[in-house]
C-alpha cells in the first residue's frame, strides 16, 4: 500500500500535473471569449507549432516540469531545423493539449462527484448529477465516495507519466542532432586521447633525461660532467613544464589553439637533450621541415620524441640513427638504435601504440621493431 502511494511524495508528479495544465490556461481564456467553438485553440496550435523558437520552448518547459534535475532527460532545447522537427513539434503540442483536457476534467469533476456522493450519503443528492440525481439518499453512497478520489490519482499519476512518454518521442533529438551529438563526443574523446598522449610523451621524456644524467653523473664523478647533466635536467624540466602549461591551457580553455605545441623545425632541441644524455646521436634532417603542416609537423616531432626516449629508458647511451626528412608529399622519420646484448626490445607499452596511433591518426603509417639486430622506428606521414 505504501509503495502504491510513493508517487504521491514526489514533487515530480506535480510538476507534471502543472505542465498539464499550462495550455488550459489559454482554453480557458478562449472560453471567456467564444464559449461555443472550443476547438480554436487546438486549430491555432498548428502555425504556432510551425515555428522554429516554440520547440526549444517546449524541450526546456518539459526539461523543467516532466524531469526536473535530470541530466539526461532527452529533450531537445534547439529550435527546428528542418519542417520533420516542426511537425513533430504540432503534433506534441496537440497531445499536449488533448492531455491536459483530460486531466482538467478529471481534476475539476472528480472532486466534485466524490463530494456528491457524501451529500447523497447524508440524504441531499444532487439533481445535477446524473449518477445520483434518481437515487435515494441512503448511507451506502458514502462506500463509493473514495472511488473517484483513487480515479483522480490514478489519472494525475498515469497521465504525468503518458505525457512524459510523448515528449520524449515528440521532443527528442532528430537524427540530425543526435549525429551532432555522436561528433562532438568524438571529438571530445579524441581530445582527451590527445591530450593523455602529450602529457605521456612530454613528462615520460623529461623524467627518462632526468634518470639519464643524474645516474649518468653520479657514475662519472667530473664535476664538469655533472654541471653539464643538471644544466641538462634542467633544460628538459623546463621545456616539459612549458609543455604541461600548453596541456593544461588545453583543459582550461577549450577553444585555444594548439600552434603553441613543438613542431619539427625544433627537432634540434631533442638531439640535443639525447645527445647531453650521453647517447651517440647521429642525425640528418633534411628538406624544409619548416613548411610541413601543423598537424603533420606537431604529430611528427612527438613520434620522433617518443622514439628518442625508448632509446634511452630501454637501451641508454647508445650509437643511435635519426633521420628526418621531406620526400615528395611524405615526412619520413626514421630512429635506429643497437639492442643491449639479451633485450628483444622496448616492449609493446602504450609508447608504442601511441607512435603507431599518431600516424594513423594523419592517414599516415608506423612501424616498431627489431631489425637486424636493431631496434628500429619507421614512420611516413602524408603532407596532406
Amino acid at each position: 500500500m505504501g509503495r502504491s502511494l510513493r508517487p504521491l511524495l514526489r514533487g515530480t508528479t506535480y510538476t507534471r500535473l502543472l505542465h498539464l495544465w499550462v495550455p488550459m490556461l489559454v482554453v480557458s481564456l478562449w472560453m471567456f471569449i467564444d464559449p461555443h467553438r472550443p476547438w480554436v485553440p487546438a486549430l491555432l496550435l498548428v502555425p504556432v507549432g510551425l515555428i522554429p523558437g516554440v520547440r526549444r520552448g517546449e524541450g526546456v518547459q518539459a526539461r523543467l516540469l516532466l524531469l526536473p534535475g535530470e541530466a539526461g532527460s532527452g529533450f531537445s532545447v534547439a529550435p527546428a531545423a528542418t519542417w520533420r522537427d516542426r511537425l513533430r513539434t504540432v503534433v506534441w503540442l496537440e497531445v499536449r493539449l488533448l492531455l491536459g483536457a483530460v486531466t482538467t476534467f478529471a481534476c475539476v469533476w472528480l472532486p466534485v462527484l466524490c463530494y456528491e456522493l457524501i451529500r447523497a450519503a447524508l440524504g441531499h443528492p444532487d439533481d445535477s448529477i446524473p449518477l445520483v440525481r434518481d437515487a435515494p439518499g441512503h448511507w451506502a453512497w458514502a462506500l463509493l465516495a473514495p472511488l473517484p478520489l483513487c480515479a483522480l490519482y490514478g489519472a494525475v499519476v498515469g497521465l504525468g507519466r503518458v505525457v512524459t512518454a510523448a515528449a520524449r518521442a515528440l521532443l527528442g533529438p532528430s537524427a540530425a542532432e543526435r549525429l551532432a551529438a555522436l561528433e562532438e563526443r568524438t571529438e571530445q574523446l579524441l581530445e582527451r586521447t590527445r591530450i593523455a598522449r602529450e602529457l605521456h610523451d612530454s613528462l615520460g621524456h623529461a623524467l627518462t633525461v632526468a634518470v639519464v644524467q643524474a645516474g649518468a653523473a653520479r657514475a662519472a664523478g667530473d664535476p664538469e660532467f655533472t654541471d653539464r647533466a643538471l644544466a641538462a635536467i634542467e633544460d628538459t624540466g623546463r621545456s616539459a613544464l612549458e609543455d604541461l602549461e600548453r596541456v593544461l591551457g588545453v583543459l582550461r580553455e577549450s577553444e585555444r589553439p594548439v600552434s603553441g605545441r613543438p613542431t619539427l623545425a625544433e627537432a634540434g632541441r631533442l638531439l640535443e637533450s639525447a645527445r647531453v644524455s650521453g647517447a651517440k646521436v647521429d642525425a640528418e634532417l633534411s628538406g624544409p621541415l619548416d613548411t610541413v603542416p601543423g598537424p603533420v609537423s606537431r604529430e611528427g616531432y612527438r613520434i620522433l620524441q617518443e622514439a628518442l626516449t625508448n632509446v634511452l629508458r630501454h637501451a641508454g647511451a647508445v650509437p643511435v640513427r635519426v633521420r628526418v626528412g621531406v620526400v615528395g608529399d611524405t615526412v619520413r622519420l626514421e630512429v635506429r638504435n643497437p639492442l643491449p646484448a639479451g633485450m628483444a626490445g622496448p616492449g609493446r607499452g602504450s609508447g608504442l601504440r601511441g607512435i603507431r596511433e599518431r600516424a594513423a591518426l594523419l592517414g599516415g603509417h608506423a612501424s616498431t621493431g627489431p631489425d637486424a639486430g636493431d631496434w628500429e622506428v619507421r614512420a611516413e606521414l602524408p603532407l596532406r
